[in-house]
C-alpha cells in the first residue's frame, strides 16, 4: 500500500478500498454487462498499478547506467562543495565568489541518502537539520514556511517582494525534496529528525496556501506543490485538506488537457521541474488518480518534447516561454539532466558537470531525477536517440498562443503567436523567436530577441516570420562573425547565411562573437534562409 493512504481509505489487507474487487465465482444476478465491466476495470489496473509496483532504486547500484554515471559525478562535484562546518552546500559561483546555499543542500541530502556510503547518514542528518534552521516560522508574514536562500539573507522586510527578498518556490523546492526522503529513506534518519521534516512541509503548505499567490497556470511550483498538499494531507489523515488537494490537482489536470500543454510552454530548465512534478504524483500521489494523471501528463510532455528535440544539435528547439540559455550544450538545464539518464554523456545536450559553470546549481538537481526516473514512451525516446528527420511542429498552447517550429537537418527555427499580447523586455525570459544551428567551427549559433513590442511569430521550413508594432532587437551569437556579415537586409552567419525582409532600417553593433541588432518601427519582419 502506497505510504500516504490515509488508514480510513485502506481495506483490512491495506489495499485501497476503491480497489478492493471480488474475484470469487460468479455470483447470482451477474449480467454480461457487468462482467464487462469487471473486466474493463481489472484492465484499467493493469495500467495504473504499475505505477505503484516499479521498483524503487535504494542504491546507486540499483540505478541504470546513465543515471548512474550522472549521480556519481554530481555526487563527486558536491562532495568537494559540501561545507562540514557549517553543515551547508559551499556553491563556488562562476566568479569565484562562494556562498553558502540552502535549498540545494537538501537536494545533497538526498543524494546522500541515496548513496549511503560510510557517514553519509550522518552528514545527511547534519545538513537537513541545517536547512530546517533557515525556515520562516512567523505565521504574520507573507514569507511564512519558505526557507532562506542562504543563511547570511537577511529577514524579510514589511512590504518585501516575491523572489526579490525571498523566494516562495522554496517552500514547494525543499519540502518535496523532504517528501522524497520520508518516502524513500525514513529508516537512514532519526525518527525525530523525520517527525521535524513532517512539521516542516506542513508549515510549508500552510505558508504557501496563507499567502495565496500560487495559482494552477503557474506549471512548476503548482504540481510540486499539489504533490506536497496531498502528501500531508494524507500523511496527517487530513481528509478537508486531502479534498483540497485533490481539488487543485484536478484543475491543473484540466487545464493541461484543454490543449495537452502547459501554460508555462517548452522551458529547458522548468520543463525539468515539470517532469519532477509530475514524478512526484506519479510515484507517491494517494490515490490512483493522481498517480494515472501524472503518468499521462508525464508521458505527453516527454511526446511533446521528443519533437522538439534534434540528437545532432543536441538542443530543443524554441520559442520558450521561460529559459536561461540558448545552448543546452553550454548551460546547465534541468531537461539537459533528464535527457542525460536516457544517453550516454557524449551525446546529452549537458557540458560537463562543474561547480562553476553556466547556471551549474542545478546541477545539484540530480537525486531527484536519479531517484524518480522516468518512463518515457518508446517512441519519443527513439527521437532523443536518433534524428527521425525535418519536420513541422505546431502547438496551440492557449486560446490565444500557439508555437510552431521547423526541426531541420542544420537549424532549427522556433516562434510562438501570441495574439500580440506579449513582448520582451531587457528582464524577460521569454523567448518568441529563436534560430539553433552547428557553425563550422563545431559550436552552436543562435539568434533570439531581447527587446520587441508585442509579438506574433511564426516558423516554417523557409524561416521566420514576425509581425509586431514597434522596435525589436536581435542578439546573434556565432564564432568568426566578421564587420559587414551582418546588414539590415542580409545575415552572412558562419553556417547559415539569413535574408532578412523588412522596410525598417537597422544599427548594428558587434561584441565579439555576439552582433546587437535593432530594427526601427517594425511591422513585419522575414527572416529567412539564402
Amino acid at each position: 500500500m502506497n505510504p500516504n493512504y490515509p488508514k480510513e481509505f485502506a481495506s483490512s489487507n491495506g489495499t485501497p478500498r476503491a480497489l478492493v474487487i471480488s474475484t470469487g465465482a460468479k455470483r447470482s444476478g451477474e449480467t454480461p454487462a457487468f462482467r464487462f465491466c469487471c473486466c474493463l476495470f481489472f484492465a484499467l489496473l493493469t495500467i495504473i498499478l504499475p505505477l505503484q509496483a516499479a521498483p524503487r532504486p535504494h542504491h546507486p547500484s540499483e540505478l541504470p547506467q546513465n543515471s548512474l554515471e550522472l549521480f556519481t559525478d554530481m555526487m563527486r562535484v558536491a562532495d568537494a562543495n559540501f561545507d562540514p562546518t557549517t553543515h551547508l552546500v559551499n556553491f563556488p559561483g562562476q566568479n569565484n565568489h562562494p556562498r553558502l546555499v540552502v535549498r540545494e543542500t537538501s537536494w545533497y541530502a538526498l543524494g546522500l541518502l541515496l548513496r549511503d556510503a560510510n557517514g553519509d547518514r550522518a552528514n545527511a542528518a547534519a545538513a537537513l537539520e541545517a536547512v530546517l534552521a533557515n525556515q520562516y516560522l512567523d505565521p504574520k508574514t507573507k514569507w511564512y514556511g519558505t526557507f532562506r536562500r542562504t543563511p547570511s539573507e537577511p529577514l524579510p522586510p514589511a512590504n518585501a517582494i516575491d523572489f526579490n527578498q525571498f523566494d516562495p518556490n522554496w517552500r514547494v523546492f525543499i519540502g518535496t525534496t523532504f517528501q522524497m526522503i520520508l518516502a524513500d529513506f525514513p529508516e537512514r534518519i532519526p525518527a525525530a529528525l523525520a517527525q521535524r521534516l513532517y512539521q516542516s512541509i506542513d508549515i510549508a503548505v500552510k505558508g504557501e496556501k496563507q499567502e495565496g499567490r500560487l495559482t494552477p497556470t503557474y506549471t512548476n511550483p503548482a504540481l510540486m506543490y499539489g504533490a506536497l498538499w496531498d502528501f500531508i494531507a494524507a500523511h496527517n489523515h487530513d481528509t478537508g485538506r486531502l479534498a483540497e488537494a485533490t481539488a487543485w490537482n484536478a484543475e491543473v489536470y484540466r487545464l493541461f488537457k484543454l490543449h495537452n500543454a502547459f501554460g508555462e510552454y517548452n522551458s529547458p530548465t522548468y520543463y525539468g521541474t515539470d517532469l519532477y512534478g509530475l514524478g512526484l504524483w506519479r510515484i507517491y500521489g494517494s490515490s490512483p488518480a493522481m498517480r494515472a494523471h501524472g503518468a499521462e501528463m508525464e508521458a505527453t510532455l516527454w511526446t511533446d518534447i521528443a519533437d522538439f528535440y534534434q540528437p545532432n544539435l543536441r538542443n530543443i528547439a524554441g520559442p520558450y516561454d521561460r529559459s536561461y540559455g540558448m545552448d543546452m550544450e553550454t548551460y546547465t538545464s534541468l531537461m539537459g539532466l533528464w535527457i542525460r539518464t536516457l544517453l550516454p554523456a557524449a551525446k546529452a545536450p549537458l557540458p560537463a558537470l562543474t561547480a562553476t559553470g553556466d547556471h551549474a546549481l542545478d546541477n545539484w538537481f540530480v537525486p531527484m531525477v536519479v531517484l524518480l526516473g522516468s518512463p518515457v514512451p518508446s517512441a519519443a525516446r527513439a527521437k532523443f536517440e536518433h534524428f527521425a528527420g525535418p519536420h513541422q511542429v505546431t502547438r496551440q498552447i492557449t486560446d490565444q498562443r500557439k508555437a510552431t517550429a521547423w526541426i531541420g537537418t542544420d537549424v532549427l527555427f522556433g516562434a510562438e503567436s501570441t495574439h500580440q499580447t506579449v513582448g520582451v523586455d531587457g528582464h524577460s525570459q521569454f523567448h518568441p523567436a529563436t534560430i539553433q544551428w552547428r557553425t563550422p567551427s563545431g559550436a552552436i549559433g543562435w539568434i533570439n530577441i531581447t527587446h520587441t513590442p508585442p509579438i506574433d511569430a511564426t516558423a516554417s521550413q523557409r524561416g521566420i516570420a514576425i509581425f509586431t508594432a514597434g522596435d525589436v532587437t536581435f542578439l546573434i551569437h556565432a564564432p568568426g562573425i566578421n564587420p559587414g556579415d551582418i546588414t539590415a537586409s542580409t545575415w552572412n552567419l558562419p553556417g547559415l547565411p539569413l535574408k532578412i525582409g523588412t522596410s525598417a532600417t537597422a544599427t548594428v553593433t558587434l561584441h565579439g562573437d555576439d552582433t546587437e541588432i535593432t530594427y526601427k518601427s517594425v511591422q513585419t519582419l522575414v527572416i529567412n534562409r539564402s
